[in-house]
């Protein structure tokens, strides 16, 4: 078993940021490569006043939920990007280097949780791997176990 610090990563609906401790101190926020305590859950944030029809954000709120949900549908009115009706699954849809691309709300919290992670490495000493995702009630990613190898 590891003794070096451990790693909670929050994937949030809007914002997302990475946990640290280990034995010697708390829990530290660890800043992001901006500088930045927390990080959009965003792909694309950066570019979101410029191109906002491809910058997909509240992807969360659709995992586990049909296309024809109320919820979704309420939410589709106020989003710039499209969301695709894929067999009663909501996919989202976007124009990147001149191809439409698509993407489930699951691959787009993964693109979120990778991020996250490379944010954790190299301030903790760790490489994070064997990610497990479990879900609850089918629609909330609840938890994720996450051993950690340290890089000494």
């Amino acid at each position: 078993m590891s003794k070096g610090p451990a790693v909670g990563i929050d994937l949030g609906t809007t914002y997302s940021c990475v946990e640290s401790s280990s034995m010697e101190r708390w829990m530290e926020i660890i800043a992001n490569d901006q500088g930045n305590r927390t990080t959009p859950s965003y792909v694309t944030k950066n570019q979101v006043a410029m191109n906002p029809n491809n910058t997909v954000f509240d992807a969360k709120r659709l995992i586990g939920r049909h296309f024809d949900d109320p919820v979704v549908q309420s939410d589709m009115k106020h989003w710039p990007f499209t969301v695709l009706n894929d067999g009663s699954k909501p996919k989202l849809e976007v124009e990147y280097k001149g191809e439409l691309k698509t993407f489930y709300p699951e691959e787009v919290s993964s693109m979120v949780f990778t991020k996250m992670k490379e944010i954790s490495e190299p301030l903790s000493h760790t490489v994070v791997t064997n990610v497990k995702p479990k879900q609850r009630n089918t629609h909330t990613v609840v938890n994720t176990n996450i051993s950690l190898q340290h890089k000494f």
